[in-house]
């Protein structure tokens, strides 16, 4: 019998019981160099299996099918037979080859972006990722490629969906520096300026032992965004005590251009940071952030009327456009009702006279909703100081922590501790 036909056999015969898939997974192994060789012959092979009952013969099949170089014909015919195996496949089988499925969902991605369509492997992508995560506090090197797809294809609220997990297991770190980027960048796009801090921040100060691009560009949008969503340099540029030396270090000399952008902003001169950015526009647009600078731009005029409502209770337009510096009080009518509708400041305008009247924030924290959201995040504060603590019990149980730990410190002695040196009965 011929060797293809004899493997198609054993996947047939041995992908029903855990003992028979396991028998079959080292035969497979031993067969991986003879299936890339015969490539040419794998389409009809995989005709005469079913991506849900043969779930990891499948896979050993289509990763040697498509581990060559393809033409955009070709990509055409691989991507539906790709995203097929994705839906059907059985999670348990294709988690005993892990690396094998992963290659070949990102051979995926590689080739809906030669054909220019990132959005025909989003789904696929996403349901990739869940099969493979063990759980949904572990993030998988598809994770960042799913979010990648999402950005590309403008699909902002579906890579929302999977930035709500709590990830607490990384298996690299590059996968977690990108899925922070790539969730910051798509909680920009959506407008949840918090979130995006949150994630890109976790780039910033993560553990590195030499600094990467992708923490420079993270800390670049951390600034815009900081400044568009707080308003204040001081919180841009700095960064906390538990970041790495390396980006203590080095992050700032990389992203010279924006601290002189946060530094200009915290003068809260508008004329003079429109200056600076229209000097730099070329850098800013090289590094695609130019519509993020935009924004801080016109954050300065939002800054500058929010201060406004702390010393007047009622002002007119013109004023405001004065003050602000805006063109007129047209512009400044339509900035004021976009900072109302934005819920960034309550007041009612009244057009027959032009003046602005400040109110107070109305809300009163004691209705069914707010007590609602509140108890939702003390449990979500609790549930997640659980976990820190049975993290910190979990580590400080690990032999290997121990002993690296035990080669970096030195023998205790009494100077360590507050011991009394005399004791009074």
């Amino acid at each position: 019998m011929d060797p293809l036909e004899a493997l198609v056999a054993q996947i047939q015969g041995l992908s029903s019981t855990p003992g028979d898939i396991a028998r079959l997974h080292v035969i497979l192994k031993q067969a991986d160099d003879s299936l890339r060789s015969e490539s040419t012959r794998l389409s009809s092979v995989l005709a005469q299996l079913a991506p849900s009952e043969h779930s990891l013969g499948f896979l050993y099949v289509l990763d040697a099918f498509t581990s060559g170089q393809i033409s955009k014909q070709q990509a055409e015919t691989t991507v539906p037979i790709i995203t097929g195996f994705i839906n059907a496949c059985n999670a348990e089988q294709i988690r005993l080859a892990p690396e094998k499925f992963v290659l070949v969902c990102k051979r995926l991605k590689d080739q809906v972006m030669m054909l220019e369509a990132p959005i025909r492997s989003v789904g696929p992508l996403f349901t990739a990722a869940r099969k493979l995560q063990l759980s949904t506090e572990h993030l998988t090197p598809l994770h960042s490629d799913f979010l990648l797809l999402c950005l590309l294809a403008k699909c902002y609220k579906t890579g929302l969906s999977i930035l709500e997990d709590g990830i607490f297991e990384v298996d690299q770190p590059r996968d977690l520096f990108l899925y922070c980027y790539y969730g910051g960048m798509i909680c920009i796009g959506l407008k949840r300026f918090q979130k995006a801090l949150d994630l890109l921040h976790n780039v910033v100060t993560a553990p590195m032992s030499s600094l990467n691009a992708i923490a420079v560009e993270a800390y670049k949008k951390y600034i815009l965004v900081s400044l568009i969503h707080h308003g204040q340099w001081q919180i841009s540029t700095s960064l906390p005590k538990y970041a790495s030396s390396v980006a203590q270090r080095s992050l700032k000399n990389f992203c010279q251009h924006y601290i002189e952008l946060a530094n200009s902003y915290g003068t809260e001169k508008i004329a003079e940071l429109e200056a600076y950015v229209q000097t730099n526009t070329e850098k800013f647009e090289n590094d695609n952030n130019l519509g993020l600078v935009k924004q801080v731009v016109l954050s300065m005029y939002k800054r500058n009327i929010q201060r406004l409502t702390q010393t007047y209770l009622t002002l007119s337009l013109q004023d405001i456009a004065n003050t602000v510096q805006l063109n007129s009080p047209k512009e400044a009518e339509m900035h004021v009702l976009q900072m109302i509708q934005d819920g960034e400041i309550y007041a009612t305008i009244n057009q027959r006279d032009g003046m602005v009247r400040f109110l107070e924030d109305p809300e009163q924290y004691k209705t069914c909703e707010m007590i609602e959201h509140i108890d939702s995040s003390i449990q979500r504060i609790m549930a997640l100081s659980r976990k820190l603590s049975a993290m910190d019990e979990q580590i400080s149980c690990d032999q290997l922590y121990l002993s690296k730990v035990g080669r970096e410190r030195q023998r205790y002695d009494f100077d360590d501790f507050d011991v009394p040196t005399k004791f009074n009965i």
